[in-house]
């Protein structure tokens, strides 16, 4: 039945226009284009110089026949270009494919070859690797374009292209600057992520305009994303690498609110410091092992500061003691959680006010939980995966988090039964074990596959870590299975000392005793340097070959 609600009230280009984060760009080129955009060593650009580099590079894009739903694929650390390609690639019509800098040449080639690149940008720093996995592919018209970054002493490695990024850019001819595109279409693709792949072939999520504009939104929202002591406007320091979740989407937010963003090339305490001190950062996000690693820096690489700076943190749960000794550092953290398949973080642990009245260790134990969704995320849950009833919010019941919303992927690129599976039953399957809190905050027990069977009892591997990472002597902690005849499986540590800390095996052992059920002590430790991914995350399955091996 028509209404009148129905009637003559249709969409047109006055009342509709498709959400998409090129329009924070060409905003932040009107309202703030003379306001700088980025900072990457000597380099400085303003938001009106990147919109014309954008532009340049759309339409470069665009002259070699590449356009509507091509994949362009992008191998760089956090430099001016990468960030650049959050937006050119898009404006182009194409998919942004960002991968790994840190994969082998075999998981390149079939990111490549699974991922249909019709061109690759690559630092040429990365050249060995990159070579290597060229040669698997056979593509002879993949247009590659290389990055020769001037702005880091490391050895310039083989330049594999036809021509040079900067170069790339020149041959756009001025008459096509102003045809970039805004989507057709709001569910477009805008990008192309590849998940690890840690036990078989990495599935590539794909996501789309929609969900890129309101994750920028959410988190200016969140955050929020203003200045905080400096001014008026964010100065965010790039730590997540603009390959992972599209740099949890901070640059898309960064145009949004004419913000500036310090690239770093290599993360390392001296460089994070020294770009705090030196551009009065405001803002960054970092995995726990980014924390543990400003804790634990060196007295001449830590640089005093005194205004807010506001810190998202993600990825392994982080435990309360690190999270209680960043804040005595004089940072304040906010616990985020969230996936390559969700944009990045879409649930936050929003402090409540009724808190302020708990001890330190009190509030970091509160900290630590996931929390609750974003305002741009529709629903989250913990539930049973078979029944996809939810668990009871008592604490204990460990269920799979489950979202669904405007901030999930369109689904796996070319996987349509990986697809499937992930949406069973109308919601976003994530794989992370969590239970609910009576007051409706989650927090995370495990990753399914992480979770330690020893003797029938389910044994929360993150639980230990949680109570390793309290011991004076520990930087890093992760714990695994160990196959153990009588028991089907036991927890066996990893451990990575401060520096200069000594201590043994018996030591941790003991410390485990006195702090945990029996049933859940180690009984294994080895101490050694812990594989960690460019994110930061710990490698657990390597950790797992090394046991096996």
């Amino acid at each position: 039945m028509s209404s009148s609600y129905s009637t003559n009230l249709d969409r047109n280009a006055a009342n509709f226009t498709p959400l998409t984060p090129l329009s924070f760009l060409n905003r932040a080129n009107r309202v703030f284009g003379h306001r700088p955009a980025y900072v990457y060593g000597k380099t400085k650009r303003s938001w009106g110089e990147v919109f014309t580099r954008c532009k340049q590079f759309a339409a470069a894009l665009n002259q070699v026949g590449i356009g509507k739903n091509d994949t362009v694929a992008f191998i760089a650390p956090n430099i001016p270009e990468a960030f650049e390609a959050q937006f050119a690639i898009a404006m182009a019509g194409a998919v942004v494919n960002p991968i790994n800098i840190r994969l082998d040449a075999a998981t390149i080639a079939y990111i490549l070859e699974h991922g249909e690149a019709k061109a690759l940008v690559t630092d040429s720093r990365f050249s060995g690797e990159v070579k290597a996995a060229l040669a698997q592919l056979n593509n002879p018209d993949l247009l590659v374009i290389d990055i020769l970054d001037q702005e880091t002493d490391e050895p310039e490695g083989e330049a594999l292209g036809s021509m040079d990024y900067e170069a790339f850019l020149q041959t756009a001819d001025a008459e096509n600057l102003e045809n970039w595109q805004m989507p057709g279409d709001e569910w477009d693709a805008i990008s192309l992520n590849y998940t690890s792949g840690t036990t078989s072939d990495p599935k590539g999520v794909v996501v789309h305009h929609r969900g890129a504009y309101l994750i920028a939104m959410g988190t200016i929202a969140a955050w929020p994303f203003t200045g905080a002591g400096k001014g008026k406007f964010p100065v965010h320091m790039y730590v997540v690498p603009l390959f992972h979740c599209n740099g949890w989407g901070h640059a898309w937010a960064l145009a949004a609110m004419g913000g500036m963003s310090v690239l770093i090339r290599n993360i390392t305490a001296k460089n994070l410091y020294d770009g705090i001190a030196e551009h009065g950062v405001t803002h960054f996000g970092g995995a726990p092992i980014v924390l543990s690693m400003l804790i634990n820096a060196k007295e001449d690489e830590k640089k005093p500061f005194d205004w807010p700076i506001q810190v998202y943190t993600a990825a392994a749960p982080p435990p309360p003691s690190v999270l209680h000794a960043f804040k005595q550092a004089g940072f304040d953290l906010t616990h985020v959680y969230g996936l390559t398949e969700t944009y990045g973080h879409v649930v936050e642990c929003i402090e409540q006010e009724e808190w302020s009245g708990l001890s330190p260790d009190a509030l970091a134990e509160m900290n630590s939980r996931q929390g609750v969704g974003y305002a741009v995320t529709e629903d989250v849950m913990v539930a049973d995966p078979e029944t996809m009833q939810p668990v009871p919010a008592d604490g204990e019941t460990m269920g799979e988090i489950m979202i669904r919303g405007n901030v999930v992927m369109k689904g796996y690129y070319r996987n349509k039964d990986a697809t499937d599976a992930c949406f069973a039953g109308g919601w976003f399957h994530s794989g992370d074990l969590a239970v609910m809190h009576p007051d409706g905050y989650l927090q995370i027990k495990d990753r399914s596959k992480d979770i330690i069977i020893s003797g029938g009892e389910n044994i929360s591997s993150v639980e230990i870590e949680g109570i390793l990472y309290k011991h004076p002597d520990v930087a890093a902690a992760a714990v695994v299975a160990k196959p153990d005849e009588k028991w089907g499986e036991t927890p066996c540590a990893f451990v990575e000392l401060r520096d200069g800390a000594e201590t043994t095996e018996e030591a941790i052992i003991d410390f485990c005793r006195d702090n945990m059920a029996r049933f859940k002590i180690p009984k294994t430790v080895i101490f050694q340097e812990l594989p960690k991914t460019s994110t930061g995350k710990i490698q657990k399955f390597v950790l797992r070959d090394q046991l096996r091996d």
